[in-house]
Formats: structure tokens, C-alpha cells, sequence
């Protein structure tokens, strides 16, 4: 589970987290639970120190390996999609830079998350241990998922697939929610949730455009 251990920070960047989260209140984020998570995670751990004048813009940043840190409104409008109750076991798709794990893990959940990019990976776990010693990190194909630890109450997608991956529907709890961009080109999705039925099939919602660097995998763009 999350702890916010004492991290050493100036006033001005709580500040500057503090104004981003009226910002996204502002922008439409209602659930408070996202909010308050947000507010709690300190995002300068996940930046450069170089860059640290960035952190807390409504802005996505690059983290190399044509990889970004999704804009704070993207990962409140993801997180908010899940609707996450404290302990639900939570899949990530795409570790990144460990910012969104981190959200996730702030809100309660259980995180699971996978990366595709080894170097990746051990940057962000770096700092997630710090954050969350019970936060999962795994090195594969998160288009396949990770069916070991199956099922999960919600799965995220933080980077456009071309098709909803069976792999990971199959994965998904009676109830389980699935977020994920799609779309037929690589660098333009629509945001959709599936939930799960209990009988297996599920209800599809669409929540407008999103822009999200190309889902790399056996069921993603090659």
C-alpha cells in the first residue's frame, strides 16, 4: 500500500502540486479519491532534476525511448475511469516513468505493472519502491498481460492500441473495468472502458480523443 514517506520538497513545489490539483478540479475531475491521490504523489521524483521546472505543468514530458510521462489531466481522467475501491487488485499496461502506478497505489489499489522497456522499468521501480514496496514490477509484453496474477478488478492502458487485446479482457474479474485507448492510427484514440459481464461479454463506453504513444506487443503496433 502507498505510504508518503518524508520526502524533502520546497513549499513552491507543494505549491505548484497544489495549484495542479485545483487545476484539474477545474478541467472536470470530480473524484475526489483521484484528486487526493494527485495531491499526495510527489512528481518531481518521477522527472529529471533538470526539468523539475516542468513537473507540475498540465503537460505530458518526454522520458526517452519515444516514451512520455502522460499529462496530469490523462492520468486523473484514466484513474477516474476505473473507479478504484481500496484494495482492488489493479493491472497497468506500460510502467512508463511510474507516475501513474504511483496514483494508482495512492488511491489503494493493489498495482501490478508492466513494461516493455527494461531500462524503463528499473528507473521507475527505483523510485516506486520508495512510494510502494508491495507495488509489483514486471520486464514483458503488457499486451499479453500478466495471467499468473489474474483476475484483476481493473486493467489500464497507457499507450493506443490498435484493437481491444483479447489477452486482457480474459483477465478481467466479473465486474472488472478496462481502460484503454484505441484507434486505427498510431498516434490518434478514442478512451473506451469495458466492463465486464457475468457472462462474459461487456459493455463498451467512449469518452472522446486522446492522443497516447503506440502500445508495443503481440497484440499491439509491431
Amino acid at each position: 500500500m502507498f505510504t508518503n514517506p518524508s520526502i524533502s520538497e520546497s513549499p513552491v513545489m507543494a505549491g505548484r502540486r497544489n495549484q495542479l490539483v485545483a487545476e484539474l478540479r477545474q478541467k472536470g475531475i470530480a473524484d475526489e479519491q483521484v484528486l487526493q491521490a494527485i495531491g499526495r504523489v510527489p512528481r518531481q521524483l518521477f522527472f529529471p532534476k533538470d526539468f523539475e521546472q516542468f513537473v507540475y505543468r498540465d503537460a505530458p514530458f518526454p522520458i526517452g525511448h519515444g516514451q512520455t510521462i502522460s499529462q496530469p489531466y490523462t492520468v486523473a481522467f484514466q484513474s477516474q475511469l476505473l473507479q478504484i475501491k481500496p484494495g482492488d487488485k489493479v493491472l497497468e499496461i506500460g510502467t512508463g516513468s511510474g507516475y501513474q502506478a504511483a496514483v494508482l497505489s495512492a488511491m489503494g489499489a493493489r498495482v501490478y505493472t508492466i513494461e516493455t522497456v527494461l531500462s524503463l522499468l528499473k528507473e521507475a521501480h527505483k523510485v516506486l519502491k520508495i512510494l510502494d514496496n508491495q507495488l509489483q514490477c514486471f520486464h514483458g509484453d503488457g499486451t499479453l498481460g500478466l495471467p499468473a496474477s489474474a483476475p484483476y478488478d481493473a486493467i489500464i492502458v497507457t499507450a493506443g492500441a490498435p484493437e481491444l487485446p483479447k489477452n486482457l479482457t480474459d483477465q478481467l474479474a466479473v465486474n472488472g473495468r478496462l481502460i484503454i485507448p484505441i484507434g486505427d492510427q498510431p498516434d490518434s484514440q478514442t478512451m473506451y472502458r469495458f466492463t465486464k459481464n457475468a457472462d462474459g461479454t461487456f459493455k463498451k463506453e467512449s469518452f472522446g480523443p486522446f492522443r497516447f504513444v503506440p502500445l508495443k506487443g503481440k497484440e499491439g503496433w509491431n
